[in-house]
């Protein structure tokens, strides 16, 4: 599968706009998993993770430490098909307190060089009700783990702190309420949204953590972390996360926004958005080393950006990882990569 992708299907989908193709894909994803006969099809082409295999990350049984990473599939629209790609869950979203348009096309950029993807989404979504009312209704396989990114959501209403605040906590009551997903993770980090990230200022972050943790949860928590700052900056921000128990862990990390590692063959003219795949992959795995050497224990690591082949899966691992979530490199190497890592790691 990897050779028919490389050579006919990803020259094909090349072609087109990414905006499009991810479209497409996730279209025909959806419908596949519908059926049992879509998703055993898949399923042959691709394989389940390799059978005996358990991973057990705060009180949740996984059967593989490859997960979809938040962005690719922000309404829960492939959580019956990805298992049947050797995926161990999926964190979908992020998704926002109400229905959020997103920023005007082209969202997706590919820069095929640096097997990068400018992403310009801003967050688009269809609210948090929308998503709860489509989980509740699709079933999906046994083991497969579905967290869910919350966001605020990307318009003026909620600009302010305060405002942003309760977007987050709408979304985040909600999701307990109706008990759906597995995990949650509050992205702090997008750099789409419409008033810049102030929940990266250590306060109102604290604030923020101060009003969600009022809220019974039985599910683990976790943090999404940028990766353009400051190694004393990120560590500002998990002083203040260290605090709150009900935070299990941190994901490390969101987009990157320093287009300086972009040489001119490929700089588009108006950067709008972060960089996903290649360029965020030292800058991962480099923080995920310094949160655990750190911290030790008190944080669980899920390792984002960068991976494009067991090697680079293994790095994360070895630099205290406990789960790995990723998007670039299943569209420049094939979804063939979940299960050549699930084999090794």
């Amino acid at each position: 599968m990897g050779i028919l992708y490389k050579y006919i299907l990803k020259p094909i989908a090349f072609l087109f706009p990414p905006d499009f193709v991810h479209t497409i894909f996730v279209s025909f994803g959806e419908i596949s998993g519908r059926f049992y006969i879509g998703r055993l099809f898949v399923r042959f082409l691709y394989g389940k993770p390799p059978a005996g295999k358990q991973y057990v990350v705060d009180g949740i049984t996984y059967k593989s430490r490859v997960l979809l990473s938040a962005g690719f599939d922000p309404d829960g629209q492939l959580v019956r098909i990805l298992s049947s790609v050797g995926f161990g869950g999926e964190e979908v979203g992020s998704v926002t307190a109400r229905y959020c348009e997103g920023n005007p096309k082209p969202r997706l950029t590919r820069l095929k060089q640096h097997k990068s993807i400018v992403v310009f989404k801003g967050l688009r979504n269809k609210g948090v009700d929308a998503l709860i009312s489509k989980i509740k209704k699709t079933p999906h396989e046994d083991g497969f783990v579905v967290g869910i990114s919350i966001a605020r959501t990307n318009d003026q209403k909620s600009g302010e702190v305060d405002s942003g605040i309760a977007d987050y906590l709408y979304s985040y009551k909600r999701l307990n309420e109706e008990g759906v997903g597995d995990y949650y993770t509050i992205n702090i980090s997008c750099p789409n949204s419409f008033s810049g990230e102030c929940f990266l200022e250590p306060v109102y972050l604290e604030k923020l953590l101060t009003v969600l943790s009022e809220i019974p949860t039985e599910k683990p928590v976790y943090i999404k972390m940028p990766i353009n700052k400051t190694w004393s900056e990120i560590e500002a921000l998990l002083e203040v996360v260290k605090r709150f128990d009900f935070v299990k862990g941190i994901v490390i990390g969101n987009l990157n926004k320093n287009y300086s590692t972009v040489d001119k063959t490929e700089r588009p003219k108006n950067w709008r958005g972060g960089l996903s795949g290649k360029p965020c992959g030292e800058l991962s795995t480099e923080y995920i080393r310094n949160i655990k050497q750190t911290y030790g224990e008190r944080f669980t690591i899920i390792g984002c950006g960068g991976i494009f082949s067991v090697a680079d899966a293994q790095k994360k691992i070895d630099a205290g990882a406990d789960l790995l979530q990723l998007i670039t490199g299943m569209i420049f190497e094939g979804p063939q990569i979940i299960n050549e890592i699930n084999r090794v790691i």
